[in-house]
This record gives structure tokens, sequence and C-alpha cells, in this order.
């Protein structure tokens, strides 16, 4: 399995993150993707990944969260660093609009600057959504060329949305919000191939059942794997081996 999109680099972790670790290595994790949030997490970012080369894969960017008064000296270190390592995607990035509804001109400002980077550079966008998904597509769309790729993180929307989504050639980020009954993903995926579906954790945030509540982390990616099979009724190695395919394909990476 593939995790793409795991923020298993902060403070929740450090008591256990060995243990950790080992965990998700026992239930079959072979990649995990890194999710920058701000400057303060890449020197965390950065120590994980080189703690953990063979699993841990780097992505740089500005969280929609963190976008404040001073988001374009933030963004230009950003940039720096952007260019400064072997970075695999732009992200995470995008709009938020539940915690600060007045960042949000700023935010969409900061989000097309980044989809600009990730343009020139050839690598795909990682995007937040959260309350803004019909905005976010509108902007990717305004923004769009050729090329351009990448996944809807934490994707809870509707049926109508992921088409518009998969009309872009973007990927879906499932992850513990699938298995939440009222979310009714079930529902709202049932018609979208497999194909367009990518695995995520966001842990530590949004468990999913039987873990609803506790600290998420990427061994509970067997949780989501299993609701998709069953759902779809297809096998887990089925599930497995399409959405471990997608990854690659978004992240340009091919390993057997």
């Amino acid at each position: 399995m593939i995790d793409t999109h795991a923020h298993i680099y902060l403070d929740a972790f450090d008591e256990d993150r060995a243990e950790m670790m080992a965990r998700l290595t026992r239930a079959g994790v072979e990649e995990v993707y890194l999710p920058n949030i701000d400057l303060d997490s890449i020197p965390q970012i950065k120590s994980l990944v080189k703690d953990f080369p063979h699993l841990c894969r780097p992505m740089m960017g500005l969280h929609p969260c963190s976008v404040k008064a001073d988001w374009e000296e933030v963004l230009a270190l950003i940039k720096n660093e952007l260019d400064s390592g072997e970075y695999v995607a732009v992200g995470e990035i995008g709009l938020d609009g539940y915690w600060d509804k007045t960042t949000l001109p700023s935010q969409e400002e900061a989000l097309r600057v980044q989809i600009r980077w990730a343009i020139e550079r050839g690598v795909p966008i990682i995007l937040h959504t959260r309350d803004t998904m019909d905005r976010c597509i509108d902007i990717v769309s305004e923004e769009f060329k050729p090329g351009l790729c990448g996944i809807f993180h934490c994707f809870n929307g509707t049926t109508e949305q992921a088409r518009r989504i998969i009309e872009l050639g973007f990927y879906l980020g499932i992850g513990g919000v699938y298995t939440f009954k009222k979310a009714k993903m079930s529902e709202h995926l049932a018609d979208i191939p497999l194909e367009h579906l990518v695995l995520e954790t966001d842990a530590p945030y949004l468990a999913p059942v039987p873990f609803r509540g506790k600290r998420n982390e990427p061994a509970y990616l067997t949780s989501i794997v299993e609701k998709l099979a069953l759902d779809r009724n297809r096998s887990i190695e089925d599930i497995t081996r399409v959405t471990n395919q997608n990854a690659r394909t978004v992240f340009q990476q091919i390993r057997e």
C-alpha cells in the first residue's frame, strides 16, 4: 500500500515514531508521502526522510491555514527550499474556508503561485479543499496547463465534484472519512472507477473506523482498503494493486 498523504513527522509521533514506522511496514505500507505545512515543518520532514529514505517521500508547499499576513515572504522561502531539494510534489496547498475565511483572498493568491511552480517543474500538486471544493476546482481549471496533475486530498465531495476533478486528470485522495457512515462517501463514489482513487491517511488526523477518534497512522490504511474492497466487491489485493499504480502514475514513479 502507498499512503499518499501523512504528517508523521509531527510532534504527535515523537514518543513512538520508531514503533509506528515498524507497524506501517508490518501492515504492508511501502511508501509514505509527506506534505509540508509551513517553515517550521521543513526540518521535521527532512529529518524523517533522512532516517527513513526507503519509505518517505517529501513534498514542499505552504498549507492554506499557514497563509498569514507575511505569506509572500514565507512563500519566497518555501520556493527556495523547493528548488534546493528533491521534492516529488508541491503540497500541501489549497484553500481552507473553515478556520479563517478572512485570509481566503491571500490563500487564493498563494494557491495560484504554487500551482504555477508545479507547472514549471513538472510535478503534481496536493490540494487541501476544506469547505472550498468548488472554488479549488475552479482555480485549478483556470490555472490548468497540459501536464498538470495531482490529488484532491481528503476528498469528501459529491459525485458531480468527483467527475469535475477527474475531467481535469486529477485523482481523489481516499482516507478515513470514507469509512464514516454519515459522510456517505460509498454512495458518492459508487460510480467512480477505482482507477481515479489513491489511498491516504492524513495521519495523525481523521483515523478510519474502527480507530475513529484516536491518533491516525499509516498502518490504518488497511481499514480503508477493506472498506473499498467490500463496497466494490473486489479483492483487497486488487484494491491495493490499482491504487498503488494510480499513486505511482501521479508521482511518475514505477516500482515493482
